[in-house]
């Protein structure tokens, strides 16, 4: 226990590890319903689902335990929500493209991915963004997530008239939800430890005791064949030859780069990690997530992402690796009772992403809103991403203005090469993907 405490520098950080214990369990439990959500999604294109649900829980594993050992950060990984829609709406159904050779696409990403990592290039282009545009990300994703655990609960729905409006409140499925947000914010204004979770448990506690949430029939079961879907894409690589396809790996990177940047910024910032408006170990969480999107390509799932869920273990103190390490293993033993993940439904999740939104919120206060030309960018930032549902388009809105504000305060000198780079860059992003 020592040397685990020593390596993973428990003391240094003020935490147990019995509290990385719980951050690590939290994480999980607040991200376990992509090992649902992906199969079903990535199903639409035709992948065996069985084959995904494996893929995307050891994807999992492998990343998160590389981000916990080498990096040190309690941030999880796993692949990500919106780019498997892209991947099977947009790619395979919209294009007409083989899921195979789309997965091929993801494998080409993923090692471009490692490379740049490597020469630790997505390293410096995260440490050379402004302080502002960093606090804006973490607050962004705080609302992002709000919204996302809101509709989950069945809280807030779509609206032909006013977009979105009040969903049914009294429905069983709501109310359950319901009570989950009240009780997980009367345990954090009380400060009692672990409040999340426990939030959780009792949630899913109720539900089960009013029938909403089933027990499973059976606790263990062996995991599914990656048979069906290993090695596609390496076999399908000769497929990447149009114009069409290269734009799709393009856009698989330019996704993936900003949501995994923007999420570990946010994170980071939440967690009060970065020194000096630069995140320590970037290049090795960074290298997390290029092993995991090279992983899951090779065994057949879309690219993985750091999960904005991490915040939710760090919120209950997760501080080093050792959460990581945890949530990975949990990932592992997900394979053999994947039955006992049901009673994590989306009404239990919901209410810790609306609280964990409410904490990421607070980088708001420290954002420079008496200078409008930064002001402006970080706002559309912040409210870009729940308005376009999307972490990247958010952070594309801003990166574009800034220095748009800036040069017309006569301060072009004082935006990095690399933001200019970045807003030319962003412009045709929002070009490629828009409908």
């Amino acid at each position: 226990m020592s040397t685990i405490a020593k390596y993973f520098k428990l003391d240094e950080l003020n935490t147990s590890i019995r509290t990385e214990f719980i951050a690590g369990l939290t994480t999980f439990a607040s991200m376990a319903y992509i090992l649902f959500v992906n199969p079903s999604v990535l199903g639409a294109a035709g992948m065996d689902k069985g084959a995904v649900f494996t893929a995307t829980a050891v994807s999992a594993a492998v990343a998160t335990l590389f981000m916990g050992i080498v990096a040190l950060y309690p941030i999880a990984i796993a692949p990500g929500l919106g780019v498997n829609a892209f991947f099977a709406y947009s790619v395979v159904i919209g294009m007409g493209v083989k899921w195979q050779t789309a997965m091929a696409g993801v494998l080409v990403a993923a090692l471009i991915f490692l490379v740049l990592t490597f020469f630790k290039v997505r390293e410096k282009i995260i440490n050379l963004i402004p302080q502002n545009l960093k606090l804006a990300i973490a607050s962004g994703i705080g609302l992002f997530i709000a919204f996302i655990g809101l509709h989950d609960a069945g809280l807030i729905v779509a609206s032909k008239d006013t977009m979105v409006s009040l969903g049914h409140l009294t429905s069983p499925t709501s109310l359950l939800a319901i009570f989950g947000i009240i009780v997980s914010f009367i345990l954090l204004s009380r400060q009692v430890p672990a409040a999340i979770f426990i939030g959780m448990v009792l949630t899913s506690i109720v539900g089960i005791l009013f029938g909403l949430i089933k027990l499973p029939a059976t606790l263990v079961s062996p995991a599914p064949s990656l048979a069906p879907t290993f090695g596609a894409s390496i076999a399908h690589l000769g497929d990447i030859n149009s114009i069409q396809l290269v734009t799709v790996v393009i856009t698989f990177l330019l996704v993936t780069f900003f949501d995994t940047a923007g999420t570990m910024i946010g994170l980071a910032t939440q967690a009060g990690f970065m020194k000096n408006n630069e995140m320590p170990r970037a290049g090795r969480a960074l290298m997390a997530d290029a092993v995991g999107m090279t992983v899951g390509a090779v065994i057949g799932t879309s690219p993985t992402s750091a999960y904005v869920e991490s915040s939710s273990g760090i919120a209950v103190g997760g501080r080093s690796g050792l959460t990581s390490v945890f949530t990975g293993l949990f990932f592992l033993l997900a394979l053999f009772f994947s039955p006992l993940l049901t009673v994590v439904t989306s009404q239990v999740t919901a209410p810790a992403l609306v609280v964990v939104g409410v904490l990421m919120a607070n980088s708001l206060r420290q954002i420079d809103w008496d200078d409008f030309a930064i002001a402006a960018p970080a706002f559309l930032i912040v409210i870009g991403m729940p308005l376009t549902y999307s972490i990247s388009d958010g952070i594309a809105l801003g990166f574009i203005l800034y220095p748009i504000t800036m040069i017309a305060t006569g301060r072009a000198k004082q935006v990095h090469a690399l933001m200019y780079g970045l807003a030319i860059l962003f412009i045709f992003f929002l070009a490629i993907v828009a409908p």
